[in-house]
């Protein structure tokens, strides 16, 4: 028998918040970590920021971002594939969870500016993601939380409506605990290769992983087998275009490249395939990861020249620079005439480009071109030129367990009393495509929260 309440599966973002709150009221808790001590946290070790809502200046934040703004920013995104019920509580509470997150420990950076202009709407961490896990790591020591790393989970045995072990390896050993209450905070399966290219065909070989290697889909798959209640799309995921250069698994967001707006973005035969300029990067960077997904070898190449260049973030690995188009091309093993008659023909469809403003929507568009650039269509005509290679990088999948909102997880038959799920294996409850910047994290703090206190308030 074990002595503990409540067993936390997951180390990251979701699971601390969730192992804080739980502990705060009173019950005796344990985090299974898969990841090695190092690697601890999942994901969130490479966040920066949660997108909030908020009625007036908070924190960081500036102005307002009101729950309804906040709402049609997320529908537009998902293009109304979401469950609006549990949407409008995690963005709802998300005003609350700043100064949660303040109390214990995290740190908010000043508002920032620039390409990711967010000041209104996303607080980022000092520090990052990695510190954020630290400080809620050190918060769970204060509060007596155990914490197990390189715990592997096996299995969660459904016995009618509820859990009745968790089996686990630890050390070499076999383990098997009875806690009174189970929260499900393990991710999603992007790290297992194979379930991806079962859900999207060979194509999802080449794709690259942005984070951790250990979110593999263990425990969502071992429920999923037992009947639990499934939510998503295998094939949809938070997947962005990252530099191609990028490793495998574990990148992480210096990854990202933030150039596409200010670029034109061709495939393996030089050909354009989509608007460059839809919309402000941070909502519609996500796009990106599925539309290369869908060219040849999944992959793109982003086009900019000398006047771009320092319009966005810099890029952890630097771009290719040639002073030639067909020089940029042989680099790039691209098709030179057909670059060049490519851009040529981008640059012959711009129009007036004295509008140009890189941090909103600036209306200086194309004319008679398909695909169309809507917004930041300036001629890329001054040399030096500048490539990079991109490739779909998955975050996490969204295929998950289905949950009520008080992340309470349910059978075919009826709720499972002591089942919770909370953070990226249960996102699809409310991201059924598309993402949002910071929004994930939004996501865990919140649902975290609530499986902690219902999982608590169930224990005692």
């Amino acid at each position: 028998m074990s002595t503990y309440d409540i067993a936390v599966i997951g180390g990251g973002n979701a699971a601390l918040c969730a192992a804080i709150t739980a502990a705060e009221a009173g019950a005796r808790v344990l985090i299974l970590e898969t990841a090695p001590k190092p690697y601890r946290g999942g994901n969130s070790r490479h966040t920066r920021n949660l997108r909030c809502a908020h009625n007036g200046p908070l924190g960081p934040l500036v102005e307002s971002y009101r729950e309804d703004e906040y709402l049609d920013d997320l529908l537009k995104v998902t293009d109304g594939n979401t469950d609006e019920q549990l949407a409008r509580l995690a963005i709802r509470s998300s005003e609350d969870c700043l100064p949660w997150m303040e109390a214990h420990g995290v740190r908010f950076q000043p508002s920032l500016s620039g390409t990711l202009s967010l000041a209104r709407t996303n607080a980022f961490f000092m520090g990052g993601g990695k510190s954020l896990v630290n400080a809620y790591y050190r918060a769970t020591e204060a509060l007596g939380v155990d914490v197990a790393y390189e715990a592997y989970v096996t299995h969660l045995e459904l016995s009618g409506d509820r859990i009745a072990c968790v089996e686990y390896t630890h050390q070499g050993k076999d383990h098997r605990i009875e806690p009174t209450a189970v929260i499900v905070a393990s991710g999603g399966f992007q790290a297992d290769t194979d379930w991806l290219a079962r859900a999207w065909g060979p194509a999802a070989k080449n794709f690259l992983i942005r984070g951790t290697p250990y979110n593999r889909g263990v425990v969502l798959a071992d429920l999923l087998e037992q009947g639990v209640e499934s939510v998503g799309d295998p094939t949809q995921c938070h997947a962005v275009a990252i530099d191609g250069r990028a490793p495998k698994f574990d990148g992480g967001i210096v990854t990202r490249l933030d150039c596409v707006p200010f670029s034109i973005v061709v495939n393996k035969n030089a050909e354009r395939f989509y608007d460059e300029g839809e919309d402000v990067w941070p909502k519609r960077y996500a796009i990106w990861g599925r539309l290369v997904a869908a060219q040849p070898d999944q992959v793109a190449y982003v086009i900019i020249d000398s006047k771009s260049l320092n319009l966005f973030m810099p890029s952890v690995f630097p771009p290719l620079k040639a002073d030639t188009l067909e020089e940029l091309a042989t680099k790039m093993e691209l098709p030179a005439d057909r670059l060049r008659h490519t851009v040529e023909t981008f640059n012959a469809a711009c129009g007036d480009a004295s509008a140009f403003h890189p941090t909103e929507l600036d209306g200086v568009a194309t004319s008679g071109l398909t695909p169309p650039k809507t917004n930041w269509a300036r001629p890329i005509s001054d040399p030096p030129f500048y490539g990079y290679s991109l490739r779909t990088g998955v975050t996490f999948t969204y295929l998950g367990l289905k949950v009520d909102e008080t992340a309470r997880c349910s059978s075919s038959t009826s709720p499972i009393r002591n089942l919770w799920a909370a953070g990226e294996t249960m996102a699809g409850s409310i991201l059924g495509q598309g993402y949002l910047a910071g929004f994930g994290m939004t996501i865990g703090t919140v649902f975290g929260r609530i499986a902690g206190r219902e999982a608590a308030s169930y224990a005692n």
